[in-house]
This record gives structure tokens, sequence and C-alpha cells, in this order.
């Protein structure tokens, strides 16, 4: 598959839930924001550093703790903004005085590369995924093969369907998508191989999906 030549993307598995955390940024300034920082911030930052990379944000794909517990510890190294949809709930959004909240469609800027906020809710109220041309960093939205539990507080199976068939489905065939776990056969995967082998972008309709998905249609 095809990516940006001018995009940084590293993709990190972290933790006891096969978490995949992120460097995106700018390969001409060597900025990059921090997606999810969670479970090894020392980690996150000793690469950062050999790598050469200047963290100069936090993207937050969603506030559940698996996402977001090095968020405190992360912002205490560096003091940058931590960007989370206003449509999640204070109960899952983050306190610090970092966070700064984004609209559905916002571009947020890292380096010379432009990111667009992307509200993908289901799996949480404010769920956002985040753009760049073909790249699609998308959190618990979607799994290769599968896509995120919709039965935690906040969380709806019938936004979810929405989400998936009218927010992402119609999105380029050629758009990779890079989930927030390795819950799948390939740690990415394009939109065009997943309306092929995804069992929750294969639904004739909602019914079909909601008892997919929580084993009921109502």
């Amino acid at each position: 598959m095809d990516l940006p030549e001018q995009l940084i993307l590293k993709q990190f598995e972290i933790g006891p839930l096969n978490n995949f955390l992120y460097f995106v940024g700018d390969v001409s300034s060597g900025e990059i924001a921090v997606v999810d920082p969670a479970w090894d911030v020392d980690f996150l930052c000793r690469q950062a550093q050999q790598m050469n990379y200047c963290i100069v944000a936090v993207f937050l794909t969603h506030g559940h703790p698996d996402h977001v517990n090095g968020l405190d510890k992360i912002l205490s190294r560096h003091d940058v903004p931590a960007y989370i949809s206003r449509h999640e709930p204070p109960f899952l959004t983050p306190k610090h005085k970092n966070i700064v909240t984004t609209e559905d469609g916002q571009i947020l800027k890292v380096g010379s590369r432009e990111f667009r906020c992307l509200l993908t809710p289901g799996h949480t109220p404010g769920c956002q995924s985040f753009l760049y041309e073909n790249v699609m960093i998308c959190g618990d939205a979607i799994f290769v093969d599968g896509c995120g539990r919709c039965d935690l507080p906040g969380g709806d199976a019938s936004v979810m369907y929405d989400t998936l068939y009218n927010i992402i489905m119609p999105l380029p065939d050629d758009t990779v998508i890079f989930p927030g776990h390795n819950y799948g056969p390939t740690p990415c995967a394009t939109l065009a191989s997943q309306k092929r082998t995804n069992p929750y972008l294969t639904c004739r309709n909602r019914e079909e999906f909601l008892v997919h998905r929580m084993g009921y249609a109502a």
C-alpha cells in the first residue's frame, strides 16, 4: 500500500491490551504528535529522542484509560496541547490544563502536515479519527476485521452502525486504516480490503449489524 512520503507514521504495540500507539508528523520539520499515549511513556519519549523527533502535540482518539493512562506523564515532560473531541463526555475527558477540545472537521497542524479530525462515535460519543491524505488513525472506531465495543458507558451500537456505514465506508477505497489495537490479522489494512473481510462492514442493514455486534436488534 502507498503511504504519503512527507508523513511521519510510526506504529507501536504497547501494553496488556495490545494497544497501538502512533507518532504522526512532518518529515521536513521532524515535528510529531503522539496519538493515545499510554502504558509506557518512557519508551515513547526515548523513541522520539532517538529518532530526533520533536513532540509538539498529543492527539487523543477517545478517553478510555487504556488510551490515556500515560497522558499526565507525557504532558509533564512536554508542555504541549492534547486534543480530544468536544463530544467526549466529562467522565471520559481527562482533566489537565493542556486539554484542547476539537470540532468535527477541524484541522490540526503538525509542522507542514494537516490532519483532519473526523468524528467517528459509537465506541464513545466523542471517538474521533485523524485523517491525512489516505491515512486514517482511527482508535477504536474500526479494527482490522472488527470494530470497537459498544457496551461500555457512552457506547451505542446504532451510532456505531452510522459511523461505519455513513462516515467510514464512503471514504476512498485506498484509505489505510490504522486501528487502536492489534486485534486483527494485520496491523493495518485498506478500506477496500475491509469491505470484503470485515464482518461489521458486510451487514445488509442496521438490524443485522446490531444482532452481530450486540446479540439483539433493538
